[in-house]
């Protein structure tokens, strides 16, 4: 008699054609990620050739219940890590039935401005650093920490091992492997400097597609720890006091940055960011004043500067980068609940199109 777990590994090319996609958008609050999966006839790998599809907006916060339906646009495809063989997960973004984007829709903006020739001649790259806190289900406290009570200061977490400083390994080690197995272009993972807080690295991605990956590296994550029966938090301050907040770092390059008399290029750049500063950080995610307080390796809010190998900064230089005299700059402002279709298209806007 089979079981549970062998009917939900089942290869279904033993038996059709046929196979199941998961169709992934994002939800009314910005953050709130919903999927549901449908049949097709057979294995796809162009989003182009994918249904449209549509969803109840109302139950969703995008849409009246008088006039509820919204339609989804197949975007990017992946591997589906959970079904495995020929099954795909299908990012898409979300229109009302006049095919107008709903406001809830970053992605259409953003692929406006990827595909402005000015910023394609550029061929940006991005490398997006996603900070996460794994909590206790049931109590919403951070995992290894115990049940309301503090662990040890800040120290020995950062990178760290052993059964008293990384908590939650394996989520993170099967969300990195899920990753890989699914086409996203995950580069890396480490434990933070806050207890039960990690980080996983997309990139370098090529204008649209870093905000592709990361929704869908995001997605990943969410699944899995629904598997494991652990919340994820993209909160930028989960724990207040003397704790670490949680970013979304954003690594920046453009064809010009990283040919020689790149660095002249990156310091103009950086000029037009600090006359934006308002704008950028009113975009760069929700409650990011309570992170980004001068403290905790973070910039002031109210304040932009940069600098070279200074994780205090607004927009940090490498050292590499100056002795190469080419390179990328990270901009250590976006909050670990940004919108990375936001951020990316708002950095290449005002780096090369104002």
């Amino acid at each position: 008699m089979a079981d549970l777990n062998d009917l939900i590994n089942l290869n279904l090319s033993d038996s059709t054609k046929k196979i199941i996609a998961e169709y992934i958008w994002i939800g009314g609050s910005g953050m709130d990620l919903r999927s549901k999966a449908r049949t097709l006839p057979k294995a796809e790998s162009d989003p182009k050739k994918l249904p449209k599809w549509n969803y109840d907006g109302s139950s969703t916060g995008q849409a009246p219940g008088e006039d509820s339906e919204v339609i989804i646009y197949p975007q990017a495809i992946f591997k589906d890590p959970f079904r495995g063989g020929d099954n795909i997960l299908v990012i898409c973004d979300a229109y009302t039935p006049a095919g107008e984007p709903i406001p809830t829709n970053k992605r259409h903006a953003a692929a406006k401005i990827f595909s402005d020739p000015k910023v394609e001649k550029e061929v940006p790259w991005y490398g997006i650093e996603q900070e996460y806190t794994l909590l206790q289900k049931d109590i919403s406290w951070p995992l290894g920490w115990p049940k309301g009570g503090f662990p040890g200061p800040q120290g020995p977490y950062y990178c760290g091992i052993g059964a008293d400083k990384a908590f939650g390994r394996d989520i993170v080690d099967a969300h990195y492997k899920a990753c890989l197995y699914a086409g996203v272009n995950i580069s890396g993972i480490n434990g933070e400097v806050m207890p039960g807080q990690w980080e996983f690295q997309v990139g370098p991605s090529v204008g649209i597609s870093a905000g592709d990956e990361l929704w869908a590296a995001r997605y990943i994550l969410e699944r899995i720890t629904e598997i494991a029966g652990v919340v994820v938090s993209f909160d930028p301050k989960p724990i207040p006091g003397d704790w670490n907040g949680a970013g979304a770092h954003t690594n920046y390059s453009t064809k010009s940055m990283r040919e020689e008399g790149g660095y002249e290029i990156i310091k103009k750049a950086i000029e037009k960011l600090g006359l934006r500063h308002k704008e950028h950080i009113a975009a760069y995610g929700e409650g990011n004043e309570r992170r980004l307080t001068g403290h905790h390796e973070t910039a002031n809010i109210h304040t932009f500067k940069w600098g070279v190998a200074n994780r205090g900064a607004s927009i940090r230089v490498g050292r590499d980068t100056e002795k190469e005299g080419k390179g990328y700059f990270e901009d250590r402002r976006p909050a670990s609940n940004m919108d990375p279709y936001v951020v990316t298209s708002m950095i290449a806007e005002t780096t090369l199109l104002l």
